[in-house]
């Protein structure tokens, strides 16, 4: 409308006379048109009144430019922009610093030096609550002061027009919120009537056919994988076999898969799916289609489609009063649509929707720590583990011999040592006999001369007499000292009394050195019969029984594994490191002595298990301290 003429003089043309000022503002006051046709309008009538020749509204930007939002008169085809504009543009950072209505000469390319301007920008800065928001900027021609600030102050009174239109733009707005607000809870108000599904359904798709003016509208539920209709505006019945229900779920099933608003036709903008939409729309008479998906908890569980002729297609400003009802309706709708279902189907539901919350995204860390904490309690409940009783073990011959001084003496020589094999009869060591063959000697003469007052007193008749009887008594005393001396003699020298190996007396070292009676000297055991002696703490002696099996392991070679089986339970308990345990005694299985057990001696240590059977993991690990806290609350 500003193209060609002025507002002032298109009103003119409009009334068939002058208009006056008053008319102008009262008009321009009622003007309902597009904002950018008001700032043009609104420059004109400002034009007219303050008699200026040209006019702008300048918006400042974020970062201080100004941005041309209308200008009076507008630019013609090739025009270019005038010289006045630019200075304006940059006085337009001090103007708005200023906040005040600021007037600035313009000196044309014609004026001359020192000449006072025939032209000045009036610059008013247009308020807003947050500071200035932009300039309006006007070309008044005069040299008059007076007549530039009445100029000045029509413009400032005719500013506040902008707010005026701005003002009637927001009731407007709110008018048409108001308007879609109530147009939803009507909707709203026509569901939430009825208490059974297929009432509410129906009421559903009545009024929106109604108020939106659509030939069909028609509801459908997602169910399992698919979306089955469930009502359509004034058909109570229908069946799910005919062409059009099956297209209407599918161009459903398009919304739903996609969650978002399919309209046909389509905007060349639009960047989601419509194929289903437009079958249906050619297949089925050509119709404008609008699918809208229905959420709950913000996940799709509906959609509603309405069609209505081609030639009225469906704009955004309908679509936003649909939406809020859809969005109003949706939780009672699905409400009733989930009470109306048999149990049996409801029981289903609850346990998808359970089964999706445990296995769906959310919440990962939560059901990441109950799942362990679960499998934690079934792997100790129902997860077992070999019972076992632990100690140390040590190796030990089934016999052995110990070789002890029959007398007190020195070794004169020691003939084996550890670990020699020897056999029965094999001389081990020797002891010094040269002090017994002394002795020897000396009571061989003492016995001769007794036996010979013994045989002189016989000689002379005398067999009866004290003498004769002292001496014999003398002979047999000496005789029995000879054959202690002969018996020690004879022991001197110590011989193996079995085959074997010596195990210990390591002696060599030792010759010279004096030996007591009954002092052990060696000590063999034949090594192709071993046992092993278990000491298990007294907690768990009470499940060893005789018979039972487990294992050794050296401390020599770990790895190598020797089964056995309990033969006794010494019933003594005995100290061991400040705690009580009792001795087992176990035979070796499959010993191979000879072979791969060629390395296993009398003496060795290691640790022993014995196998008491399989227990859950949960009394494994909680064993001792079940018994400590038992123990402790004498329980």
């Amino acid at each position: 409308m500003a193209e060609r003429v002025g507002y002032s003089q298109q009103r003119q043309q409009d009334s068939g006379g002058p208009l006056t000022t008053v008319d102008l503002i009262e008009r321009l006051s009622r003007f309902d048109g597009p904002p950018e046709q008001f700032l043009v309008n609104l420059l004109a009538v400002q034009c007219h009144v303050s008699g200026a020749s040209s006019g702008s509204i300048l918006r400042l930007g974020a970062e201080g430019r100004a941005e041309v939002l209308a200008l009076y008169p507008p630019l013609r085809g090739g025009q270019t922009v005038p010289s006045w504009l630019a200075q304006a543009v940059e006085l337009t950072g001090s103007v708005a610093a200023g906040a005040t209505t600021a007037v600035r000469p313009v000196h044309g390319p014609e004026d001359l030096y020192g000449q006072p301007a025939e032209h000045h920008l009036v610059m008013v800065p247009l308020r807003a609550a947050q500071g200035v928001r932009g300039i309006s900027v006007f070309v008044v021609q005069t040299q008059d002061g007076r007549e530039l600030s009445a100029a000045c102050e029509r413009i400032e009174l005719t500013t506040s027009l902008l707010s005026l239109y701005e003002m009637r733009l927001t009731l407007q707005q709110r008018q048409v919120d108001l308007r879609r607000l109530r147009m939803a809870m009507e909707t709203l108000s026509a569901v939430n009537e009825h208490e059974r599904f297929a009432g509410a359904a129906m009421a559903f798709c009545n009024e929106a056919a109604s108020r939106w003016e659509s030939e069909h509208v028609s509801l459908g539920f997602l169910k399992g994988r698919y979306v089955y209709l469930k009502a359509m505006s004034h058909t109570e019945k229908f069946n799910r076999k005919m062409k059009l229900v099956q297209d209407l779920e599918s161009a459903m099933e398009e919304c739903l898969d996609q969650d978002v608003e399919v309209v046909y036709p389509a905007d060349a903008q639009a960047t989601y799916v419509s194929r289903a939409a437009r079958e249906m729309s050619l297949q089925h008479g050509s119709t404008s289609v609008l699918s809208l998906p229905l959420r709950k908890g913000g996940s799709p569980l509906a959609v509603v489609t309405l069609e209505r002729p081609a030639d009225r297609p469906f704009r955004t400003e309908e679509i936003e009063p649909l939406r809020l009802a859809c969005e109003l309706c949706t939780a009672h709708l699905a409400n009733l649509y989930e009470q109306d279902r048999w149990a049996g189907a409801r029981l289903a539901s609850a346990g998808r929707k359970g089964l999706s919350k445990l296995v769906g995204p959310t919440h990962t860390w939560v059901k990441a720590t109950v799942l362990a904490a679960l499998a934690a309690v079934l792997l100790l409940t129902l997860g077992r583990g070999d019972y076992t009783a632990d100690g140390t073990f040590l190796i030990e011959p089934i016999q052995q011999q110990m070789i002890q001084a029959r007398f007190d003496g020195h070794l004169s020589a020691v003939e084996v040592e550890p670990g020699d094999v020897v056999r029965k009869g094999d001389v081990l060591a020797r002891l010094d006999t040269d002090d017994l063959q002394a002795r020897m000697a000396e009571k061989r003469a003492e016995y001769q001369s007794y036996l010979t007052q013994v045989e002189q007193a016989d000689a002379e008749g005398r067999s009866k007499t004290y003498e004769r009887q002292v001496a014999d008594s003398e002979a047999r005393r000496v005789a029995a000292q000879i054959d202690v001396l002969n018996y020690q003699i004879d022991k001197a020298t110590l011989t193996a009394p079995m085959d074997g190996t010596v195990i210990s007396g390591d002696l060599k070292r030792q010759i010279g050195s004096s030996v007591q009676t009954g002092q052990q000297l060696f000590e063999i055991a034949p090594l192709h019969e071993l046992r092993a002696t278990l000491s298990i703490p007294e907690d768990q002696i009470a499940d060893v029984r005789e018979g039972r099996t487990g294992e050794l392991a050296t401390a020599l070679y770990p790895g190598r594994r020797i089964g056995f089986s309990v033969e006794r339970v010494i019933p003594v308990a005995e100290v061991s490191q400040g705690n009580n345990v009792f001795k087992v005694r176990v035979a070796l299985k499959d010993l191979d002595l000879s072979g791969r057990h060629n390395w296993l001696r009398p003496g060795m240590e290691g640790v022993g298990k014995v196998t008491l059977g399989r227990r859950p993991f949960a009394f494994l690990w909680s064993r001792r301290l079940v018994n400590w806290v038992r123990m402790k609350l004498w329980w």
